[in-house]
């Protein structure tokens, strides 16, 4: 059963895309603009902004860190002065692998940062302008977490508890937004050969392309689907897994690293 609206057609939508430089963000950005949506890209690389402008014509760029709350909140008020947002996807991201006994805390706060608060800055500056839509056109927010959210994982220290907020706060946003007209959506990928999963020194199973993985998000946004996991093959075992006993997690996930 779809829990939001199914969206097939994105002709003429304004969508904005945050954390769009690189990766799943810039091949959902390609994505979008293929079928003819009216793309925002932002991120802090400026020369990749103008790269992805260059190369699809019609396509805007709002040079933006997300961690300054200001700057997020002023590049919103711009955007919704040019028009109605369709849909607000964060996409931005940080990630180093990292263990307890190897704890980094600047860096584990700079994951906090950009995975989390970043997006409670986009939200608290979105919010309030898709609420004021017209009914029927209330847009649609989509978070970029990771199947990392859903269980305790090695290496994962800094990165997996900011995904899994994420989670939590998709699924809150959804349970508050749905009966006021503005769709939520989660999007947990797996593997995707970017620049932040170059850094992995062990072979990543069902490792797929950014490309892949934009087109697993258009097929659940098609769907309505709250949730969109992919490659299913990878993640359906992810999901076993969260259904464990911490006794039978432990064991099968210390297994596993040990390989």
């Amino acid at each position: 059963m779809a829990l939001n609206p199914c969206v097939t057609n994105w002709a003429h939508r304004r969508i904005w895309l945050v954390g769009a430089s690189s990766g799943i963000g810039r091949a959902t950005a390609q994505a979008l603009h293929a079928q003819g949506a009216q793309v925002i890209v932002s991120a802090r690389d400026a020369a990749a902004l103008e790269d992805f402008v260059s190369q699809h014509p019609g396509a805007q760029a709002a040079v933006l860190d997300v961690t300054d709350a200001p700057a997020v909140k002023a590049t919103a008020e711009t955007l919704f002065a040019q028009g109605a947002l369709d849909a607000v996807v964060y996409c931005a991201g940080h990630y180093r692998a990292m263990t307890a006994d190897r704890l980094d805390l600047p860096d584990l706060l700079r994951h906090n940062q950009v995975n989390y608060l970043g997006a409670l800055h986009v939200l608290d500056a979105v919010l309030p302008g898709l609420l004021t839509q017209p009914e029927g056109r209330r847009g649609h927010i989509s978070l970029m977490a990771s199947v990392a959210g859903y269980r305790g994982l090695p290496n994962s220290l800094a990165y997996g508890p900011t995904k899994a907020a994420l989670i939590n706060l998709a699924e809150t946003l959804y349970l508050d937004l749905h009966h006021q007209g503005v769709a939520v959506s989660l999007i947990n990928p797996g593997f995707v050969e970017t620049p932040l999963t170059a850094q992995n020194a062990f072979k990543m199973p069902a490792l797929i392309s950014p490309a892949q993985a934009a087109q697993a998000i258009l097929k659940g946004w098609a769907r309505g689907q709250f949730e969109i996991h992919f490659p299913k093959r990878f993640t359906f075992w992810l999901k076993v897994l969260r259904c464990l006993p911490y006794t039978a997690y432990f064991a099968l996930t210390r297994r596993l690293k040990s390989h």
